[in-house]
């Protein structure tokens, strides 16, 4: 079956585990960065479909991939998140805009 996405490290040594032989390439930047960003998308609609929080927690993981990847740091990103919560507010009030 052939799939041209990204998965998880441990992938190919599970589907050698058991007995089949994963076809693999390492990514450069460029099509790293496509990826994940196809990734998150990706878990995005799983996450939507089935709302459960294994699909939250793939959605974290690829988040901390792509934090990763473009040397954010992860407090500064918590921190701005906070900063923009305080200033607009967060999601909470489950407030729907109607018209303005």
């Amino acid at each position: 079956m052939y799939y041209n996405k990204l998965v998880r490290d441990k992938i190919p040594e599970i589907i050698r585990s058991k007995g089949q032989t994963p076809l693999t390439h390492i990514a450069d930047a460029a099509e790293y960065w496509q990826k994940l960003k196809g990734k998150l998308q990706e878990k995005i609609d799983e996450f939507k479909k089935d709302e459960n929080i294994e699909e939250l927690a793939d959605i974290l993981e690829v988040l901390d991939a792509i934090i990763d990847y473009k040397k954010f740091d992860k407090n500064e990103v918590l921190n701005v998140k906070e900063k923009k919560a305080l200033e607009r507010g967060a999601f909470k009030d489950k407030i729907i805009l109607d018209e303005a």
